[in-house]
């Protein structure tokens, strides 16, 4: 089991991540519990993470199919390559992630099929890494697409439709964590998340 994590549940804290102030995240901890396990891993399975940011999903995915299993994380910034790269080896999951600075949807023209395609975002070019996932994905592979803008969440939606994913789940999620002040208790509400996952034919 990975140094610094020794559970097979996900949900490692959002501080035990190397951060920094170049690059956001990591992906809050209750997301990427959610997000885990809406791609429904499994051990050996193989898994790409487009837009790995901190790394926290790539961290995530690789305790879950370790240790026969292959993570691919891509980002085409290179500070949250550096970054992700770090958590990989903090969290010894480095026999089971490789890493790449390329642009998707490009990038994962080269990698093998996979099981899950886990995205993050995706901007303007989501409907193309949509498009691109589903040629990589095996038959009954996932895709689960984290969404910060309703107008991504939409895109998502309407794309994965087209291709004729099956499915389709739409899970909103919005989260409060707790933080201690002098009189008690507040609840302090984080970004909600739309994220959306299907499953292909």
């Amino acid at each position: 089991m990975a140094k610094n994590w020794v559970y097979k549940t996900p949900g490692i804290p959002d501080e035990l991540f190397n951060q920094n102030d170049a690059v956001p995240g990591p992906t809050k901890e209750e997301i990427r519990v959610v997000t885990i396990s809406k791609a429904r891993l499994c051990e050996g399975a193989i898994v790409i993470d487009v837009g790995c940011g901190t790394g926290g999903l790539t961290v995530e995915a690789a305790l879950q199919v370790a240790p026969k299993g292959k993570v691919y994380a891509i980002d085409e910034d290179e500070a949250a390559i550096r970054l992700t790269t770090s958590n990989v080896e903090k969290f010894g999951v480095q026999n089971t992630v490789c890493i790449t600075r390329s642009k998707a949807p490009e990038a994962l023209l080269g990698l093998p099929n996979a099981d899950a395609c886990l995205i993050g975002g995706g901007g303007v070019s989501l409907r193309a890494i949509i498009q691109t996932a589903n040629y990589k994905l095996k038959p009954n592979g996932r895709i689960v697409v984290n969404a910060i803008l309703l107008e991504t969440a939409t895109i998502a939606i309407a794309e994965l439709k087209t291709l004729g994913f099956k499915d389709i789940d739409i899970t909103h999620i919005s989260v409060a964590k707790g933080k201690q002040i002098n009189s008690g208790t507040m609840m302090m509400a984080r970004n909600p998340i739309t994220i959306v996952s299907a499953t292909k034919p």
